[in-house]
């Protein structure tokens, strides 16, 4: 995908949508029931979709709280919903839609007071504080975001008791239940008005930040990043996490700076993404662009997504860290720094991760876990205290508390930027400059991922795809000597192929909430071998799909 002329450059005025027609269309339009784009889809993270393109709205989203209650009774959870949303316009109307109909099933809601903004990581979080010691009415959850997506969307995610992103067993269920439910004209929702919904007894108004922010120094040793007097930036992409940084600073004495205070629907402050839209993507250096610039002013600084379950970690050294990078700096400090930890604790990563990750975890003497794309892969063996850190690609990771006890299970940004902090402060030197000692001892990769725009039907045969599509014995220049349909650490089918060399791979997969494919590609013999892998990988793609006549 070329990089549009203006990415990096702030957002133009006419690219900024219209709030109160978004709004309106989430309540007016309805999905067109001969239209398959339209249906309620589970992707890795939840359903996502725009008003605008009849993907997200009321009926979607009533639809799918009344198949989650009915899910929760068959499944016998019983205990309180924590329910968090994020700054998207769409978050909030989607809000009042899951009050409404959850009320109306005697579903118990814990929601932030004031109808505030919740990260991810702290319904998480939250879950599992509440089900500690429970045999039974334990808590789950829902966030409605979509994560680090254009102003215009809106997503829904369901955390269940675990407090991880929900398995495909569930969102299936949710997901089939609910269509049916609109195929039916959305007779069987149950719903209630919403004043009658929040003054009711299955609406508790809490304050969700305060007991994350009073455990935080449980999982990231704040005592030295305190000590060490850091300058610390962060901008949080006017994400609900915001809030949080302040409440951070005073509780343990950091010395932070939020550079970007604004909560704007339009997302008007952002800059613009590699494509030329504005999207929230902390891990882009394009709509990083504001705080790279800012870089020389702090020892180490950040931003989060507008859900803060993502991170991107900016230094003086290395500007905006590829997310790959720091993957790969976290876990070798973890792994030599948590004294509590026990010795036999797994490390976590995504198929689709660097190779990099794979030769720090052998000089660690670790064991490696691969696993499929979706942050649901890692949720067990983080419950279980199995792995000490997982983490993927796509800027978002995990790791346990200090004592070697589960955090959260699904992904944190912002323990991810604390612990860069952390870092410098223990180590005296920041996040960039352990990378590159990294690749002076084991090399340096070039890694990337491209987006090629796909139809309905492609994506379908690309998901399904085995390993006899591969019959070049040559990838690159080298020879093959691993073909995957299925991820080693646990079997499961990763929905595309990986194809691997001595010292490249290339992985393609669909998107699960876009209209693309994905991929990924990294080599250790330098940028030019990295474009071979790239385009050969599309080569093949493409020729599975003209022989498919998709």
């Amino acid at each position: 995908m070329a990089i549009h002329p203006q990415a990096g450059q702030p957002a133009a005025p006419e690219q900024l949508v219209n709030v109160a027609r978004l709004v309106s269309a989430y309540y007016s339009n309805k999905p067109n029931l001969d239209d398959p784009t339209q249906d309620v889809a589970f992707g890795t993270s939840g359903h996502r979709g725009s008003a605008f393109l009849n993907t997200f709205t009321d009926v979607h989203i009533a639809a799918i709280c009344q198949a989650l209650a009915e899910y929760r009774s068959a499944q016998n959870t019983n205990g309180p919903m924590y329910i968090g949303m994020d700054t998207h316009a769409l978050s909030e109307p989607a809000f009042i839609t899951a009050v409404e109909v959850l009320a109306a099933n005697q579903v118990n809601m814990f929601v932030q007071e004031q109808r505030g903004y919740t990260p991810t990581p702290v319904v998480s979080h939250a879950i599992l504080n509440y089900n500690r010691g429970k045999q039974s009415g334990l808590a789950d959850g829902v966030v409605i975001t979509p994560s680090h997506n254009p102003p215009e969307d809106g997503g829904f995610k369901y955390n269940p008791t675990h407090g991880g992103p929900a398995d495909s067993d569930a969102t299936n269920w949710i997901q089939d239940r609910a269509n049916k439910i609109i195929a039916a004209g959305c007779k069987e929702i149950k719903r209630m008005d919403f004043d009658a919904a929040m003054r009711s007894e299955f609406v508790e108004e809490v304050d969700l930040c305060q007991q994350y922010v009073d455990e935080l120094d449980q999982v990231v040793d704040l005592k030295s990043i305190s000590e060490a007097g850091l300058a610390l930036g962060t901008d949080p992409l006017g994400g609900a996490g915001l809030g949080y940084w302040d409440k951070i600073a005073d509780r343990y004495n950091l010395n932070i700076k939020v550079v970007n205070n604004k909560v704007d629907q339009q997302f008007g402050f952002m800059h613009r993404d590699k494509d030329g839209k504005i999207r929230m993507d902390c891990s882009s250096p394009y709509a990083m662009a504001g705080l790279i610039e800012l870089r020389q002013d702090f020892d180490v600084a950040f931003g989060n997504d507008p859900d803060f379950d993502r991170h991107g970690i900016v230094t003086k050294t290395a500007g905006l860290m590829n997310p790959n990078h720091y993957l790969a700096v976290a876990i070798n400090y973890l792994y030599q720094h948590r004294k509590d930890w026990s010795a036999n604790l797994k490390i976590g990563k995504t198929l689709v991760s660097s190779s990099m990750i794979d030769r720090v975890a052998k000089s660690l003497g670790r064991e490696l876990s691969e696993m499929p794309v979706g942050f649901k892969w890692f949720v067990q063996g983080m419950l279980n205290s199995e792995f000490g850190f997982s983490g993927e690609e796509s800027a978002g990771g995990i790791f346990l508390r200090r004592n070697g006890q589960p955090w959260a299970t699904d992904k944190d940004g912002i323990i991810l930027c604390l612990l860069a902090a952390e870092i410098m402060a223990v180590t005296g030197i920041d996040p960039g400059e352990h990378y590159q000692k990294l690749t002076e001892q084991f090399g340096a990769p070039s890694y990337k991922r491209i987006d090629v725009a796909a139809s309905h039907e492609q994506k379908q045969v690309l998901s399904k795809m085995d390993k006899s599509v591969i019959t070049s014995t040559q990838l690159a220049g080298e020879k093959i000597n691993n073909i995957q349909t299925h991820a080693p650490g646990n079997n499961a089918a990763i929905g595309g192929v990986k194809v691997s060399t001595e010292n490249g791979w290339f992985a393609a997969r669909p998107s699960g909430t876009e209209n693309v494919y994905k991929i990924y590609a990294e080599s250790f013999n330098g940028d030019s071998h990295l474009d071979s892998l790239l385009n050969e990988a599309q080569n093949l793609v493409d020729g599975v799909f003209i022989s498919k006549n998709v």
